[in-house]
């Protein structure tokens, strides 16, 4: 659960590795951070999302590397986010004195963080201060597999081993003997670090307060823009940010999480690169943060996906940060894996699976865009265009599924139903904007789905919409989006009673939800998973369309709860301890948070009229 004023609690490890509750995310539109309860930094990519990490001890704790800034003896310690910003602060506590460490991935002074222009400084800032008492502050930068270090002009360069093509400047306010040493501080008394990875120059003034203050000043700024009076509003605050700092600035991708390898369960084989931008995903992200006033991101995500569609001759489900191909999957036998959990991977072997639910996911897009005042001109009409007809002749053949199935490919009731989104939002864009296109078959097509959806797929003996679009009565979460996107009326006697069968056969307890069923449908993959948050907030907007607000608002309240202390969630949590699990923080869950929070406020606003 977000505390916005924690107390201190013991610094703990599982296994020798942070607990997922225990870290913390710094951003700035090109990498990000992941800094411990104990002052150190297991996890950064240089220099963008999906770069090699530097600092990797996230997936081995003895050989991937950290940069730590922590008192000798460590007891407890605190985090707490400098308010509406990516700024951490974490104090720690020793016998003899606490100290407070900042941290931030700093951004320049004025930065527009709406504006598709680079934001960031290549810094990673982190100031301590004594708070109290007196500290022997340990200091230790030590990327994966060592870095030379020598002396150079006002600090140390360090060259880390694995990574030729990367030069890292470490400055301080204080003298450098080495990337490992130790700092007497009393009460009052400070270290400040620098740790550069852009363009050097040899006497810049170093000023590492400032440069916290100008980073904190430009995300308060962006943050002007929230607009949301509902339930939940300090952690749909905190969840804006979270899902700004998995967004490129620059390029308007959105990665559906900054880390890759956490497993799903922890000592399983489910480890995944997450570091990419997945069209569905992104998708989602910048449809939510439309909804509480963020328009930019939508605007600058559908110009990247339509460039990305086009450079790769062909619509597929993901790209690298800048809209590149993502690369082969391989195993990094080297890392012994999170809590052991092996294989570390790096790229993504579903990167080249066919999922037609990317039509429906940007004509969509598109429709929220030119609903809010976009101009569709004719060349992106034609793209738009290609994407409708596609969706009108894929829906038809077999895919993997939304939920990226390594088994063979099935027609599943999602996929078809976002490709009657895809029909749908292109009749409607062009009955709308006078824009020419095949309108009479688009919408024929359209309503064709939504039968076979309601019909079809339905399974009397199981009472509800099947997870294939053949039928069957095998259940898949995904099923509760359907309502979600229009494709089906919310209140449609088969979408609750569907609705009724997911809560109770995919069950995890306590408001949690498995995607499916292991036992009923092989996905490929061995071994089985946790629960997937994003369904249990679709389960949220199911009950709140269906005017169940009581029963939404509790599930609501409880899924909210789940956080870690810092408002963050992963992709999915052990039902058996309640533990966050998988890549860490995940988009999904955040937008979740966002979603379901402004449909929980409209459907109670309605319901009071």
């Amino acid at each position: 659960m977000i505390d916005l004023d924690p107390a201190f609690r013991p610094v703990t490890r599982l296994d020798g590795y942070h607990r997922l509750e225990d870290l913390g995310l710094l951003g700035d539109g090109q990498t990000t951070a992941l800094v411990g309860l104990d002052g150190s930094i297991p996890w950064l990519c240089l220099p963008r999302f999906d770069s090699d990490p530097v600092f990797c001890g996230l997936l081995d704790n003895a050989n991937g590397g950290q940069f730590t800034v922590a008192p000798e003896d460590l007891r407890e310690a605190r985090q707490r986010y400098v308010r509406d910003s990516g700024v951490l602060v974490t104090e720690l506590r020793c016998p003899t004195g606490t100290v407070r460490v900042t941290d931030a991935l700093a951004l320049r002074a004025g930065a527009d963080l709406s504006d598709d222009m680079p934001s960031g400084r290549s810094e990673l800032v982190r100031s301590a201060e004594v708070i109290e008492g007196t500290v022997r502050l340990r200091v230790e930068v030590q990327p994966r597999d060592g870095a030379q270090a020598r002396p150079s002009f006002d600090g140390i360069e360090l060259r880390p081993a694995r990574r030729s093509d990367l030069v890292l400047h470490l400055r301080a306010n204080r003298p450098l003997s080495g990337p490992h040493a130790t700092y007497e501080l009393g009460s009052g008394e400070r270290l400040d670090l620098v740790l550069s990875w852009g363009r050097i120059h040899r006497h810049h003034r170093f000023d590492a307060v400032e440069l916290l203050a100008h980073t904190v000043a430009a995300w308060q700024r962006w943050m002007t823009r929230f607009d949301y009076a509902g339930p939940q509003s300090q952690l749909v605050r905190r969840s804006a940010v979270t899902l700004k700092m998995c967004d490129d600035w620059v390029n308007g991708s959105v990665v559906a999480a900054p880390t890759s390898s956490l497993p799903a369960p922890v000592g399983g084989v489910r480890n995944w690169d997450y570091r990419y931008s997945w069209v569905r995903d992104a998708a989602f992200s910048v449809f939510a943060m439309r909804r509480i006033g963020f328009l930019n991101e939508a605007d600058a995500f559908l110009g990247w996906v339509l460039d990305a569609f086009e450079r790769s001759g062909r619509p597929r489900i993901m790209y690298t940060v800048d809209g590149s191909l993502v690369p082969d999957e391989l195993d990094d036998v080297a890392l012994a894996g999170y809590r052991g959990s092996a294989p570390a991977r790096w790229g993504n072997g579903a990167a080249d699976q066919r999922q037609h639910d990317v039509y429906g996911e940007v004509l969509d897009c598109a429709d929220q865009w030119a609903r809010a005042g976009g101009e569709v001109r004719p060349a992106l009409w034609d793209s738009l265009t290609l994407l409708a007809n596609s969706a009108q002749d894929e829906w038809r053949n077999p895919d993997q599924g939304i939920w990226e199935v390594r088994s063979e490919g099935r027609i599943f009731t999602y996929s078809a139903g976002l490709c009657q989104v895809a029909l749908d939002r292109a009749a409607g864009l062009s009955e709308r904007l006078g824009l020419p296109g095949p309108v009479a078959a688009w919408r024929g097509c359209a309503d064709h789905l939504r039968e076979l959806i309601l019909h079809q797929a339905w399974d009397e003996k199981t009472q509800t919409i099947s997870a294939h679009l053949d039928g069957g009565g095998n259940l898949d979460a995904s099923l509760l989006a359907l309502p979600l996107r229009g494709i089906i009326p919310a209140n449609h006697p088969r979408t609750v009673a569907t609705t009724k069968a997911v809560s109770e056969r995919l069950s995890a307890g306590d408001g949690l939800l498995y995607r499916y069923l292991h036992d009923e449908q092989s996905d490929g993959i061995a071994g089985d998973e946790g629960a997937f948050l994003l369904c249990s907030f679709w389960l949220v907007d199911n009950l709140a369309l269906q005017g169940r607000l009581d029963e939404a608002e509790s599930l609501y309240d409880k899924l909210c709860a789940k956080t870690s202390p810092l408002g963050l969630l992963s992709e999915q949590i052990d039902p058996s301890t309640g533990s966050l699990i998988g890549n860490f923080p995940q988009a999904f869950s955040h937008l979740g948070i966002v979603a379901s929070g402004v449909n929980l406020a409209r459907a109670k606003e309605s319901a009071s009229t």
